[in-house]
């Protein structure tokens, strides 16, 4: 089957397990310099079968919030189109059986990668640009901490793409296997359908009085709430729409990336934000003060 192929990158080292503000591991990952292209790829069916793994529900679903590599500053989002090239390298196989941010614990043996802005997991296809070849993988671990790569696979991910050491790869996101998998890992589950039963002999109902809904906090401080960051511009009017119950939800435009953030929070109202979307939504969320960056437990 003929492959229209962009996208690239993976690399070297894997994160342990938490937040970082900000990091210079020399082993660390780069600015890509690729651009974004539509892969038109065979069905992942087949290779999700042959690695039941890939689907496995994982100890978290993680997120995380910002934080900078040399420098350069990194925004861990759920982005369902990311579709993105660049370079990747091969995860060393000292880390063999140590645990991943999201609690996983790394095999070389499976078909797994590291991600600096993916949620853990993700399922993704990784082509590899020099000879076509594509593998599915599960995203499980942070890094490269290095601005030169994108991405790091384990050995026989690597092996199996026909990877040596560094090389030019695409990665595309699975929508539908990641949505799965996500699922899988919150304990989502599909509600049952209640079995039809005889109506009750009609009573007179005492009335009941209806509590309103709690209004949103209002605007009045200098701190902000990321939701999260899109390359879809109509994803992020979406969800800002959905998150106006938690404040004033809007989407500002940096570069090619749609932000949606909640603004104008005193500290209380941005803690109150913060502990509502992690709990109700399952976010992960950052936090700005008058603009900059600042650790999202720091209030």
């Amino acid at each position: 089957m003929k492959k229209i192929i962009s996208l690239a990158v993976l690399t070297a080292l894997v994160s342990g397990c938490a937040d970082l503000s900000t990091t210079s591991n020399p082993n660390g990952y780069a600015a890509d310099g690729f651009g974004e292209e539509v892969l038109v790829t065979e069905s992942a069916e087949q290779s999700l079968n042959n690695e039941a793994y890939l689907m496995a529900p994982a100890p978290k679903y993680y997120i995380g919030t910002a934080y900078k590599v040399e420098d350069v500053q990194y925004i861990p989002v759920e982005d369902m189109s990311y579709n993105q090239a660049g370079f990747a390298g091969v995860i060393p196989t000292e880390l063999n059986g140590t645990k991943t941010s999201n609690g996983e614990v790394f095999d070389v043996n499976q078909m797994v990668a590291t991600s600096k802005v993916l949620p853990l997991p993700t399922i993704v296809r990784v082509t590899n640009l020099d000879n076509g070849q594509s593998v599915v993988v599960r995203v499980n671990n942070r890094g490269p901490f290095v601005n030169t790569r994108i991405m790091d696979l384990s050995p026989a991910a690597a092996q199996r793409i026909g990877l040596r050491g560094q090389g030019k790869i695409q990665v595309q996101v699975l929508a539908k296997e990641s949505t799965a998998v996500k699922d899988a890992t919150l304990g989502a589950t599909v509600p049952q359908q209640p079995e039809p039963v005889a109506a009750p002999a009609p009573a007179v109902a005492e009335p009941v009085a209806v509590e309103p809904a709690p209004a949103a906090p209002v605007a009045t401080g200098d701190y902000s709430v990321q939701v999260a960051a899109f390359y879809a511009e109509d994803s992020a009017t979406s969800l800002a729409n959905r998150m106006k119950t938690y404040g004033d939800a809007v989407v500002v435009t940096e570069g090619d990336m749609y932000k949606v953030r909640i603004i104008n929070l005193d500290a209380t109202q941005a803690r109150g934000v913060i502990d509502a979307l992690r709990n109700n939504e399952g976010m992960a969320p950052g936090l700005l003060k008058s603009g900059r960056w600042v650790n999202a437990d720091s209030i």
